[in-house]
């Protein structure tokens, strides 16, 4: 067990590691945050920001020799970064459990190996893979396997001919060709396993998204209870198949009442921002406590929430060429709302610059009341 005021490292300085970084300051660490930008939402906060490169040997070097443990806010950082510091410290959740959910052609080898539910795929590395691929994956989403994310790297592809022009488009990077299936709609459960293997599951969430983005998300999810608890009953498994410790996130696509896993963040996740304000412990707590080896705290929901996302087009819509900051006096307003907004010196379009999340004990009030709030600042209705 690693006890407040050890200093704890962070690869990443997003605002995952932001709420990381408050969290562990609430419970008496000190924290050291590696991010290149020297903006970074993490890194200012930071008892000490890094401004280097996630691979740089004398970031990595001083990072093992100042910190008691490492974790890590986003899958992209370098595997071999954390294979690196778990030479000389604890790095959670492992670099190989990062492996597989930073590149989507492990990560759906991962599931079709353990039998989790997924949707019917291929491995596309050459043009040759698309023209042998089974018809039935058409109409499909020819995906890159490295670094897509908030619907990035993603082209919806009809045919045989539109894929091979998409993997084209994508420079022929390795990708996997994904079936279209019919959604009803999207879940995703965090939870958080710590070293003993004990795991705590947040209640699940329901997600709308616009563009790739998330958009929001409702809690307790609008599903049956069944449908939610094999949600968190697939997300302990894959929690167990990969002996991952930390806080994880896996997101579900509903079809015809049926659950498959879309993909897995090693990592807190924009859908469970809501527990910030909703939980007895916030997913960012439950981050720190697995670190650390402390006891996991309870995950239970205490209110009803919504979550919010507010992007960096909000700053636009007075004038689409330069930014204004939106009216947050109309969101404070709102008694039973929360607004977090991350600190990032620059808006634009798509980019994540904060949430807010409603909460209450009525879950269609509070439902009223974050999409009332989410048009008093100019979103709009689908």
């Amino acid at each position: 067990m690693i006890l407040p005021p050890a200093t704890l490292g962070m690869l990443g300085g997003g605002q995952l590691g932001r709420f990381f970084v408050i969290a562990a300051h609430e419970l008496g660490y000190r924290v050291v945050v590696l991010d290149p930008d020297a903006q970074s939402p993490a890194g200012r906060i930071a008892d000490q920001h890094l401004v280097a490169a996630y691979d740089d040997p004398d970031a990595l070097n001083r990072m093992a020799e100042s910190c008691a443990a490492v974790t890590t806010e986003f899958e992209n950082v370098p595997a071999g970064s954390l294979a690196y510091l778990s030479k000389f410290l604890p790095v959670r959740p492992s670099a190989e459990a990062v492996a597989i959910s930073q590149n989507r052609s492990a990560e759906k080898g991962f599931l079709k190996q353990h039998g989790f539910p997924h949707a019917p795929y291929t491995d596309v590395r050459s043009e040759a893979d698309i023209a042998q691929a089974n018809a039935g994956l058409f109409p499909g989403i020819l995906k890159v396997a490295r670094f897509g994310y908030d619907g990035k790297g993603q082209v919806r592809v009809q045919n045989r001919e539109e894929a091979l022009l998409a993997f084209r488009q994508l420079k022929h990077e390795p990708c996997v060709l994904e079936q279209m299936l019919p959604l009803d709609y999207e879940v995703s459960v965090v939870l958080t396993r710590d070293a003993a293997g004990v795991v705590k599951c947040f209640p699940t969430a329901e997600n709308s998204h616009r563009h790739g983005i998330l958009d929001v998300s409702i809690v307790p999810a609008r599903t049956s209870g069944c449908v939610a608890g094999n949600a968190q009953e697939i997300a302990e498994g894959i929690a167990q198949k990969m002996d991952y410790v930390g806080t994880l996130a896996v997101e579900f696509f509903i079809v015809r009442g049926q659950l498959f896993v879309n993909e897995m963040a090693p990592r807190p996740h924009n859908s469970g921002h809501y527990t910030i304000d909703a939980c007895v412990t916030n997913q960012f707590e439950q981050q720190v406590r697995a670190l650390t080896g402390l006891p996991l705290g309870e995950a239970r929901a205490h209110s009803a929430a919504v979550m919010v996302n507010l992007l960096g087009d909000l700053w636009y819509l007075k004038d689409p060429h330069h930014s204004h900051e939106p009216d947050w006096a109309k969101l404070l307003a709102v008694p039973n709302l929360k607004l977090h907004l991350y600190g990032k010196h620059h808006a634009r379009p798509g980019r994540k610059m904060g949430h807010f999340t409603v909460i209450g004990s009525d879950a269609q009030k509070v439902q009223e009341s974050a999409l009332a709030a989410r048009r008093l600042i100019g979103i709009q209705d689908d």
